[in-house]
Formats: C-alpha cells, sequence, structure tokens
C-alpha cells in the first residue's frame, strides 16, 4: 500500500469502455509524516475521496481486485481515505534524525 495525497483529476474524453463512470485522480506519494515523495499515479477512485485528502492507494493485482475494478484494466487504485498516520516512539526518532541531516 502506498500513502499519498490526491493533487488533480484526470478527464478524458475517450476511454476503456469497462472505465466509463469511474473517477481517475492524480496522486502524490507522500512519507508516513506527509512529506511529498518523487513521481505521481493516476488511480481510479473507488471510495469517492476528495481533493487534498491523504488516500491509501494499491497497485497491480491488489488494484484489479479493489471493490468496482474487477475485470477492468487497471493498475492503480484508491482504496482508503486516511485519517491519521501513528507511529512508534523508535521510528518518530528516526524521522527527526533524518530532518536534522
Amino acid at each position: 500500500m502506498i500513502l499519498a495525497r490526491i493533487v488533480g483529476t484526470v478527464v478524458s474524453t475517450r476511454k476503456d469502455s469497462r472505465l466509463e463512470g469511474k473517477k481517475l485522480l492524480v496522486v502524490k506519494p507522500i512519507s508516513p509524516e506527509g512529506a511529498d515523495e518523487s513521481g505521481y499515479i493516476v488511480a481510479v477512485d473507488t471510495v469517492d475521496a476528495g481533493f487534498r485528502e491523504t488516500v491509501l492507494i494499491v497497485t497491480g493485482s491488489s488494484a484489479r481486485n479493489a471493490s468496482e475494478c474487477k475485470d477492468r484494466p487497471v493498475d492503480a487504485a484508491i482504496v482508503g481515505i486516511v485519517d491519521t498516520v501513528h507511529l512508534d516512539a523508535k521510528h518518530q526518532g528516526e524521522l527527526a534524525a533524518a530532518r536534522r541531516k
């Protein structure tokens, strides 16, 4: 699973008929602390996510098995909206040390 933030939408006038009615969103992978990571992903929205929300993305066969994606040409799907992310004390310390470098 990938943590990501929704940053945009994709509008397509022509696409595979199995994707008709499916919302395609542009997401930016993020770290557990919310910092942007490299790259972008276009994902099918299965949970009615909104702009700037933090979401969970699955890719590959997991995306094809997501709700509403069966037998569709999907490589990435939004499967959850994240409310909060908590790390244990050890990992919070590691993140703080990495930021100081």
